[in-house]
């Protein structure tokens, strides 16, 4: 099993129709790894230099309400 299929994709289903953010594409989303930390994948941001081995990413507010839902939070 590769590192992408131990993840737990927690959004890009839709409140109940089956589309989320991006239909059944793949961004943006939030994931939960298999050590319980989460991995969110969305459009890259420039707002200012994290350090070196760090990134930013620009979700929208939806996607992690959703990802709160799927974990029941």
């Amino acid at each position: 099993m590769s590192e992408r299929e131990a993840l737990t994709r927690l959004t890009g289903h839709g409140n109940g129709n089956g589309k989320g953010e991006c239909g059944e594409k793949d961004c943006p989303n939030v994931y939960r790894t298999g050590t319980g930390s989460f991995l969110v994948q969305g459009q890259v941001s420039d707002l200012f230099a994290p350090p070196a081995g760090e990134g930013l990413v620009e979700i929208p507010e939806t996607v992690l309400r959703e990802a709160f839902r799927a974990l029941g939070w």
